[in-house]
């Protein structure tokens, strides 16, 4: 990561550094080619105004001229050199920014101290400020690769630490308050590794589940054949006992295997047939109503009378029957479990309401969780899968399953299916 920084690093500061250079080399290039004559003439100026104000008015005059210039910022240096006699000032002055002037019987040699500037002494001053800029430019370029490598080091310690199976590992923290792109990447690699531990956990819960409900009917399974082993006259009884308890697999087996089809990453493939939803549903209630005479419970059905769709029939019956007879087990005895049906828009919204203790409210989402129970059900009815599978089946129509109490006491499930979700 190092050599990312550095790369990033050199780069930024190669662009900044070059841009400034191009700015100093056209500066310096188109230079006014008159600057250094306006200069000396500046310069020529200056001593023949302070050559007449010392001719006139005399030596401190003079003086004061050459002060009040330099006060203005002019770089000026005037030297008075007296003569020994007033005869020298007869004689030419040395340089060419020089001269004799005769004040007051003295004679004085007036000269501007230093020479124009060289090419150095011209480019220094100028120099400073870009040397300056190309030094922000290079703190600006490590701070810029600092801002943006130090996230992606997160990143990178993120994933390497997910990789390795550490799905606790959180990095938004570490990016601070940021609110760019990369800080966005940290919090969805924390989203991601939050679902990734929790559906880690889901899979050991359900496998522990799976093992759970598969070695109940196998030790029964087991204890009746060690019965039939010292006791063969049990034979009919025993054969009976095995007979349900391997339905009973059979129905786990089947329920797990149209649950994991339900979950498959890849849109699962049940095959769709046209049939009115109407029907199954009467069907369905027609049976139930058999069911539930043993305690006394009765099963009405309300509402349309046909709603034609594009649907898998199979997982729609298994859907619907699945909360039907989850109502009929959990209604009180002598009560009834209602059936009612709502056609809106383009879909179907079934409503099963019993008169049961209904679920509590932090339950309510957890019960279409496979191998889940109700914290308040008296007795283990089924595998816990039945509304595991309706919430499945109806999401794959494209609908939705979801779960309310009842102010007046019991538990309604709604189940909405569209006509066809355009697969």
């Amino acid at each position: 990561m190092r050599r990312l920084f550095w790369k990033f690093f050199t780069v930024v500061w190669l662009a900044m550094a070059g841009s400034i250079a191009l700015l100093f080399a056209v500066t310096s290039l188109f230079e006014s080619p008159f600057e250094e004559e306006v200069a000396n003439r500046e310069r020529r100026l200056a001593l023949e105004m302070t050559a007449q104000v010392l001719q006139s008015d005399g030596l401190d005059a003079a003086k004061k001229l050459v002060e009040d210039l330099r006060r203005t910022g002019r770089e000026l240096p005037i030297r008075f050199n007296q003569r020994p006699s007033a005869a020298d000032c007869a004689a030419k002055a040395g340089p060419n920014l020089a001269m004799n002037v005769t004040s007051d019987g003295d004679c004085y040699e007036l000269e501007i101290g230093g020479s124009p500037q060289g090419l150095i002494s011209r480019a220094w001053p100028r120099t400073v400020p870009w040397l300056a800029a190309l030094m922000a430019a290079a703190a600006a370029a490590y701070w810029l690769a600092r801002y943006f490598i130090t996230p992606v080091e997160q990143l990178r310690f993120g994933l390497r630490a997910i990789a390795n199976g550490q799905l606790d590992v959180r990095i938004a923290h570490t990016i601070g308050s940021k609110r760019d792109e990369v800080a966005s990447l940290a919090h969805d690699l924390d989203a991601t590794a939050a679902r990734l531990q929790e559906l880690q956990a889901a899979q050991q819960q359900l496998f522990h589940d799976v093992s759970h409900e598969i070695r109940s009917p196998l030790s029964r399974l087991q204890a009746a054949i060690g019965v039939l082993q010292q006791n063969p006259s049990r034979l009919s009884a025993m054969i009976e006992r095995m007979v349900r308890e391997v339905e009973r697999l059979d129905e786990l087996v089947g329920g797990i295997l149209t649950l994991a089809r339900l979950s498959e990453r890849q849109d699962p493939r049940f095959d769709r047939q046209t049939l009115d939803i109407v029907d199954l549903i009467r069907e369905i209630v027609e049976d139930a109503r058999f069911e539930a005479l043993s305690r006394d419970v009765t099963v009405e059905y309300e509402g349309v009378n046909t709603f034609v769709a594009s649907v898998n029939g199979e997982l729609i019956y298994r859907a619907l029957e699945n909360v039907i007879r989850n109502a009929i087990a959990h209604t009180k005895n002598k009560t009834t479990v209602l059936v009612r049906s709502e056609v809106h828009g383009q879909q179907i919204q079934l409503s099963i309401k019993d008169m049961g203790l209904g679920v509590p409210e932090a339950e309510l989402d957890a019960i279409f969780k496979p191998f889940s129970q109700s914290s308040i059900a008296t007795a283990r009815s089924g595998f816990g899968l039945g509304l595991a599978i309706t919430r499945r089946a109806a999401e794959w129509h494209g609908g939705s399953a979801t779960a309310r109490n009842i102010p007046s006491g019991g538990l309604c499930v709604e189940v909405t299916i569209p006509i066809s979700n355009g697969q």
